[in-house]
């Protein structure tokens, strides 16, 4: 039934086959999320015992309210910034560690119903107003934010320092200044550098509880407590109770704002996640029931001192490789990591807080892709740009602003797209059917008197003088142009500005002796220009079926016969 929760279908058609594949995938899943979810909420500049709240919360529902078979929800790298910008300016006037786990409760209870509610109204689409090319520089630069803020733990002392540019300014004082621990430092480099070769070179092997585990050992056999190693600490025993947090009406702007980009993002990289394991598994993507599922996640978080959560890619392949097949691997991770709250609070006590800096910064650089901005360098130089511009904009203004400068910059591209779109002037090309750009093919023939032209895009107030332009522009490098014929299988739309540019463009090409013709104009847009009154300029005979129509009809009533002429001058 399709009221059905997905996680209640799920369980209908359970197979007991997949039950060993899911317990074993559940435990090597375990061994992630802990150290991840600790780490990420100190990211977050939380109190590193709610990542494990928030873990467990969430796989649970997300158990039961997620579509996917097999997607993992936690913590999450690129969420961590997001959270801790929003969050801290609101302590700097005095706060606790208590009352920043309830701003970040809070954070988590607006995103989730942020989710749901676009899900419900079926607006999955505003996933797509972050492009692909400012994703990466966003992505590229959030690394960056996150590696630097990292390097302080790293060293084994902390700076106050806010942005980017004033915290790599605090870290080199504090170098300067001799702060650095030498045993930290020596432990932080080493669990990055073990993670990377591991992960490199032995990919099945659990890279992080490997680190973990010799991390531990090594703080106990080398009293590295005395070297001034600081560790994670007793956690709190048990599960923290059903919480509304307490906020004050001054604070909901600032969360919602924050809310709005991390919500954005966490649906960006949902779709993304989703799409590409519901390829390898042949499962549909529903992306409008993803952002429901998310967001329960998020509000059954933010209920237990929990802050927002993301898909993981990373813990999403680590679970399919140990042969995940039902979200009963997340729920498995959920009741162990109960477990160790309820029976073990002490076992991560002597874990060093550069091992979880190491877990960060490992993080961070997947989040880079060198690759891909190389790639859009090569390929298409304005989206390089543009991805530069989305990185600066998260490096130079802080991780908020540059979800707006990337949304915006995306947005910026579409309209730059439609404002200036490409345009051409269409010729035969012997040998071939049809009427090819003569960029392409510099020998095509004319018709002497007759410009086809054609414009890649729906004419609207944006463009439309810029139309006129290209028009008036052909007409003028052709000369003795006696008709214009507009191959219009482009324009999906004409606009009211549009049609009166159109119309005194008419008059304009009339005046100069010239007959503007109009083919393959899709039947709902000539319905439009009819409902603007155009008709009484533009009557039924200038409207062609084809441009073969178009051109038989000039021919017949000109004589005209193909020949090679200059291409006149038309830029896109």
């Amino acid at each position: 039934m399709r009221g059905t929760p997905p996680g209640v279908r799920t369980l209908r058609s359970y197979r007991r086959q997949w039950l060993v594949k899911d317990l074993v995938a559940g435990v090597v899943l375990t061994t992630l999320l802990v150290p991840q979810g600790m780490a990420y909420a100190e990211l977050a500049g939380l109190p590193a015992i709610t990542g494990l709240y928030t873990s467990v919360l969430c796989l649970l529902a997300y158990a039961v309210a997620g579509p996917s078979r097999i997607l993992v929800l936690g913590p999450d790298s690129s969420l961590g910034p997001m959270i801790a910008a929003t969050v801290l300016p609101l302590l700097a006037s005095g706060g606790d560690s208590a009352r920043a786990v309830a701003l970040a409760s809070a954070l988590a209870l607006m995103v989730g119903l942020i989710t749901i509610l676009a899900g419900v109204a079926r607006l999955g689409f505003v996933a797509d107003l972050i492009s692909k090319p400012t994703m990466i520089g966003y992505m590229n630069g959030l690394a960056l934010v996150i590696l630097v803020g990292q390097l302080p733990k790293l060293f084994g002392f902390s700076t106050d320092a806010d942005g980017l540019i004033d915290e790599l300014d605090a870290f080199v004082r504090a170098l300067g200044d001799g702060q650095t621990v030498p045993a930290a430092l020596a432990v932080g480099c080493g669990c990055i550098a073990l993670i990377l070769v591991l992960q490199r070179w032995l990919p099945k092997v659990p890279a992080v509880l490997v680190m973990v585990v010799l991390a531990i050992s090594a703080t106990v056999a080398l009293d590295l407590g005395e070297h001034g190693v600081k560790t994670v600490g007793r956690l709190p025993e048990g599960l923290p109770p059903f919480t509304v947090p307490d906020i004050g009406w001054h604070d909901l702007g600032p969360l919602v704002a924050g809310a709005l980009g991390i919500a954005l993002v966490s649906l960006a990289d949902t779709i993304s996640n989703a799409s590409a394991f519901a390829a390898r598994t042949g499962q549909e993507v529903r992306g409008n029931d993803e952002m429901i599922a998310i967001g329960t996640a998020n509000v059954a978080a933010g209920l237990f001192q929990g802050f927002p959560v993301s898909t993981s890619g990373s813990r999403t392949a680590v679970a399919e490789r140990a042969g995940a097949r039902t979200q009963l691997t997340g729920v498995v991770g959920a009741v162990l990591i109960v477990l160790m709250l309820v029976l073990l609070p002490g076992l991560f006590r002597d874990l060093p807080q550069p091992a979880l800096a190491a877990v960060v910064i490992t993080a961070s650089l997947s989040l880079t892709d060198l690759a891909g901005t190389v790639r859009l360098w090569r390929q298409r130089a304005t989206e390089f740009w543009l991805s530069i511009a989305a990185l600066l904009g998260v490096a130079l203004l802080g991780v908020l602003p540059g979800v707006a400068v990337a949304v915006g910059l995306s947005i910026l591209n579409v309209f730059r797209r439609a404002w200036w779109p490409y345009s051409t002037v269409l010729g035969r090309v012997p040998g071939l059917e049809g009427y090819h750009d003569v960029r392409s093919h510099p020998s095509a023939q004319h018709l002497p008197g007759l410009v086809i032209l054609r414009f890649d895009a729906p004419l609207f107030f944006a463009n439309a003088k810029s139309f006129r332009d290209e028009v008036l522009r052909a007409v003028r490098g052709m000369p003795g142009t006696r008709w214009v014929l507009l191959a219009a299988e482009p324009v999906t739309d004409v606009d009211t500005t549009a049609a009166d540019v159109l119309e005194a463009l008419d008059a304009t090409l009339r005046e100069r002796g010239v007959l503007l013709s109009v083919a393959e104009l899709k039947d709902p847009v000539r319905a439009k220009i009819e409902r603007y009154g155009m008709s009484r300029a533009f009557d039924a005979g200038r409207f062609f079926p084809t441009v073969e129509a178009g051109v038989a009809a000039y021919r017949e009533q000109s004589g005209a016969e193909w020949a090679a002429l200059q291409v006149p001058e038309v830029t896109s």
